[in-house]
């Protein structure tokens, strides 16, 4: 039994030093020295998009400069959606935009502004529709158009009457036109004076001219410049069988003082020459000198007045015509 236990005894004295001395071993040996990592850092440069318009930027006259993107496009839209004032003869008419059929941009127009510089006037044009703006003005003319009125001459208690007359105007539809679009385009809102075009009537009272009013009845002619009574004359007028004829007429031939000049069976002398005896009738007495007949526009009657002195074959009775 002790001989057994001797050897294991031995061997376990001789692992308990072998322990010790590799112990003693690895306490001699100095440590490895830590393993070095290269680090290579990489710095990365990000451009960030501007967020709003540089200042004193403005976009078609609006100043949007310090604006976000979206409320650069809707003050660009505000300013361009305000009404079209128009002025005529004190009246003023607006219309919306949109009516006449306004189209803008604005979204792109605004990008652009992002990028440029500082304190730059950018240029913005809208669009229009030509033909809703020439309809709208069309109307505008067929409201305010006025024909000019002539003077117009009547005759109440043998007396003329002269109407008034008054100037008419003619929207310039072309010049409204181009003046409208241009507001419309460029999105500036002045009002518009609408310009027009006076027409003057042809008749006025003050040329109306001379009135000659005749009474058969009493054998009277008055002489009136328009309505200002200007003289009287007794006149002689149509016969019962021959009446002057009633109604309005117009001169168209007038002789003042006229000679007049006897047809060659009438009045010659052996010489040739007119003469009162040989134009005297079978009892002597001197024949009427005949007159040319009165020329008035729709009639062919005429009115004498004669004079104090007549000649016959030089300056007899002066006719008068209505």
């Amino acid at each position: 039994m002790l001989k057994r236990a001797g050897p294991v005894l031995l061997l376990l004295l001789a692992c308990t030093a072998a322990g010790v001395l590799a112990a003693s071993v690895l306490a001699d040996t100095p440590p490895p020295p830590p393993a070095t990592t290269d680090t290579t850092t990489t710095v990365t440069t990000t451009t960030t998009a501007a967020t709003t318009v540089p200042p004193g930027v403005t976009l078609g006259g609006v100043p949007i400069g310090g604006l976000a993107p979206d409320a650069a496009v809707a003050a660009v839209e505000q300013a361009f959606e305000r009404p079209v004032e128009l002025h005529l003869r004190g009246t003023k008419i607006s219309i919306a935009p949109d009516l006449l059929g306004l189209s803008l941009s604005a979204d792109s127009a605004v990008a652009k502004a992002l990028t440029a510089r500082p304190n730059t006037a950018l240029a913005l044009r809208a669009t229009a529709s030509k033909q809703l703006v020439n309809a709208f003005v069309g109307r505008l003319a067929d409201r305010f158009d006025r024909k000019p009125v002539d003077s117009r001459l009547y005759l109440r208690g043998f007396q003329p009457v002269v109407t008034k007359s008054a100037v008419g105007r003619r929207v310039d539809s072309a010049s409204t036109v181009r003046r409208v679009t241009t507001q419309l385009v460029h999105g500036t809102r002045a009002p518009i004076a609408v310009p027009v075009v006076l027409l003057k009537p042809k008749v006025t009272g003050k040329t109306i001219g001379p009135v000659i009013v005749i009474r058969r009845t009493s054998n009277l002619l008055t002489l009136y410049d328009g309505m200002k009574l200007v003289r009287r004359f007794a006149v002689a007028t149509g016969q019962t069988v021959y009446p002057t004829p009633l109604g309005r007429f117009q001169i168209v031939v007038k002789w003042k003082n006229p000679w007049w000049y006897p047809p060659a069976s009438v009045g010659r002398s052996a010489s040739g020459r007119w003469s009162p005896a040989a134009a005297a009738g079978p009892r002597g007495r001197a024949r009427p000198a005949p007159r040319p007949p009165c020329r008035r526009a729709g009639a062919r009657g005429r009115v004498r007045r004669v004079s104090a002195s007549t000649y016959f074959g030089r300056r007899g009775s002066e006719d008068r015509r209505r």
